[in-house]
């Protein structure tokens, strides 16, 4: 009998070291997967390559121009750009999406989850580079898009299908090395 306790002594001690260099070699695999190109910020999508959703969202108040159908995206490319007042990433962004619209690219706006005296006061602050912003309080045309967490950029070609999502903020670099050349993509 000591032998075979011997023996499940060396089993149970073995075991969390094999678990600890399993987990290691995993981790490793990860990190090379991210080195060798795969892009963390690039959350796949079901609708690159289909028709923008239906949406038909109200604007958030008088004083700010909003409200708009997904017709409205058509017959240009457009840009999607769904953020709200309470999300620091988005202000992160700001900058970017004002670039884009001072170059001339159409961007439309969804305002997620949020309120209307709070994102009333965001943009008065931060400025409203936006052509329009549709306000989804309860977040369903949001769900509509695949939305899964704010910030989130679209681009839509001017046929109304999208060609690129961007999930997290717009940097110089993501502007620069993904957006504008996704832009340029979804011209042709």
């Amino acid at each position: 009998m000591d032998i075979h306790n011997q023996k499940i002594k060396r089993i149970l001690l073995t075991l969390p070291i094999l678990f600890f260099v399993v987990l290691i070699g995993i981790l490793a695999l990860l990190t090379l997967e991210t080195r060798e190109g795969r892009d963390p910020s690039i959350v796949p999508s079901a609708l690159i390559g289909k028709k923008a959703p239906t949406i038909n969202l109200p604007a958030i108040s008088d004083d700010i121009p909003g409200g708009f159908t997904r017709d409205d995206l058509l017959g240009r490319v457009t840009i999607l750009n769904v953020f709200a007042s309470w999300c620091a990433p988005c202000l992160i962004e700001h900058k970017q999406i004002e670039k884009l619209s001072e170059i001339g690219i159409p961007v439309f706006a969804i305002n997620h989850h949020d309120k209307v005296t709070d994102v009333t006061l965001w943009l008065k602050k931060h400025g409203n580079p936006y052509e329009a912003i549709g306000f989804d309080p309860d977040g369903r045309a949001s769900i509509e898009w695949g939305v899964s967490g704010v910030p989130e950029t679209y681009i839509i070609n001017a046929n109304g299908f999208i060609t690129y999502k961007h999930s997290g903020p717009i940097t110089k670099s993501v502007l620069k090395k993904k957006i504008l050349p996704e832009l340029e993509k979804a011209k042709k």
